[in-house]
């Protein structure tokens, strides 16, 4: 039984409703507490706490001495769905989606289910880390380059990946977002110019345009960027930074190929320019998978990784792998802007990594996106969607719109009926030379039916190729 509404709530709710419908215009005085007493038939406490009701909801300022005066007419609240659905369209937008988690369908999350990630290998064992290592909390500052035995593991993780470097060359930091935050703040300028892959990364288009900084997009093929595009674009730019994501590419799926490789490198050696990649699904791919600072070694490639997408989002902790001098000059930045990361996460990660479970976990997480890839590909056949590829690595499918669809539209269309569609618009550099819609879609969710029945109502079938 819903329990019975207060006196002070009726008497906040009626005056509420006056001056939701004009009665009581702006400017009005209320009642002195001992004359709306007398009127409601309460007592002043209660009078004083209805009136503290409306000052709480915005309806009514107390003014020092003279009373309880209206604020004016409320705006009504918009329904989150209308509000939300306006303009989910943008980098911020869509970035806050991802943290709010407020639509029903998530195609256009770039994470997996958390009962993917956290509920396997999180949940049974980090209730026993705190009590189970009496040292691992420390009150202090600790070094701004980050925990060492956890610094010790990643060396040893990227020698795995023949990417030789020593922990003193491993920066921690509170994810690969804050690395590109850290590099971008120590070697660019507002109006340098610097390439990325397009499409891209956006989260990191959104800090370049934050700090001023002009992007070239260089175009994403199936084995990675191309090669001609990356020579023109350097060339004509002058830029000294490449932005490139090789595996599991965020928002393709793609990864990059040997050769591939060879070629980037052999470009940036000519141009003389540096290297920025981006493994975020580093611990999911082979060891062995092409990575341009295993060829590189560090010299002219700045190395990012991270755990979010893999253990948790709310374990904040990235690394940067670099030569001495690039991971000296990042440290001093770390130090100015933050002092220093979590050591508390940072031995949480380090526990995680250690004690036996987390290659288990990487196995079966591994096993559930191979499925899920798989689903993918069939339901994309059959409501008539066409992938981009249909061999990707990662959480990602880049999907190909009909002739004539606008991404952008579509997801607002989406967003009236709770789905979350990630559109390709946001991730593309050369929007005006992209003929054709896309959207990125997260394997995880394509099967879902709400998905199925929105796509084969809203959209024409496309030609089989």
């Amino acid at each position: 039984m819903p329990e019975k509404e207060s006196k002070a709530e009726q008497i906040a709710a009626r005056i509420a409703l006056s001056i939701d419908e004009g009665v009581l215009a702006k400017g009005t005085r209320l009642r002195s507490l001992r004359a709306a007493a007398n009127a409601y038939g309460v007592s002043k406490n209660t009078v004083v706490e209805a009136y503290d009701r409306l000052i709480a909801r915005g309806y009514v300022e107390p003014r020092h001495g003279a009373g309880h005066y209206v604020m004016g007419v409320r705006p009504q609240p918009t329904d989150p769905i209308t509000a939300r659905q306006a303009e989910a369209v943008d980098i911020a937008t869509l970035l806050h989606e991802q943290l709010e988690h407020s639509f029903t369908t998530r195609l256009g999350d770039g994470r997996p289910p958390a009962e993917w990630v956290e509920g396997s290998v999180l949940k049974s064992h980090l209730r026993n880390i705190a009590s189970g290592h009496r040292g691992l909390f420390e009150h202090a500052y600790e070094s701004p380059i980050g925990f060492m035995p956890l610094r010790e593991t990643l060396s040893r993780m990227l020698d795995e990946r023949s990417i030789a470097v020593r922990p003193e060359n491993v920066l921690l930091t509170l994810g690969a977002n804050h690395a590109f935050d850290l590099i971008i703040r120590q070697y660019l300028r507002p109006g340098d110019t610097v390439l990325t892959d397009s499409p891209g990364y956006y989260p990191l288009f959104a800090k370049l345009k934050l700090a001023g900084v002009r992007m070239e997009g260089v175009r994403r093929e199936p084995d990675g960027p191309d090669p001609q595009d990356l020579t023109q674009k350097a060339q004509a730019t002058g830029a000294r930074f490449f932005f490139t994501q090789s595996l599991a590419h965020n928002p393709t799926g793609a990864s990059l190929t040997l050769g591939r490789a060879h070629e980037i490198l052999r470009i940036a050696e000519r141009l003389d320019f540096m290297v920025v990649e981006d493994d975020a699904f580093g611990d999911l791919m082979p060891p062995t998978a092409p990575r341009l600072a295993a060829l590189d070694q560090l010299r002219r490639v700045i190395y990012v990784g991270t755990f979010a997408k893999i253990l948790s989002a709310s374990l904040r902790v990235g690394y940067v792998a670099a030569s001495p001098e690039v991971i000296g000059n990042l440290t001093k930045m770390k130090m100015l802007t933050i002092v220093n990361s979590s050591g508390y996460v940072e031995r949480i990660v380090h526990t995680v990594l250690n004690d036996g479970h987390y290659r288990h976990h990487l196995k079966r997480l591994n096993g559930r996106i191979k499925n899920a890839h798989l689903a993918a590909v069939r339901t994309l056949r059959k409501i008539g969607l066409r992938p981009w590829l249909e061999e990707t690595d990662g959480y990602y499918m880049w999907v190909t719109l009909p002739d004539g669809v606008d991404d952008i539209e579509l997801t607002r269309r989406a967003a009236r009926e709770s789905i979350f569609l990630a559109p390709g618009s946001v991730f593309e550099i050369n929007r005006a030379t992209e003929d054709q819609g896309h959207l990125r879609l997260n394997v995880a969710y394509i099967d879902d039916p709400r998905f199925i029945n929105f796509i084969e109502r809203e959209l024409p079938r496309q030609s089989p190729t």
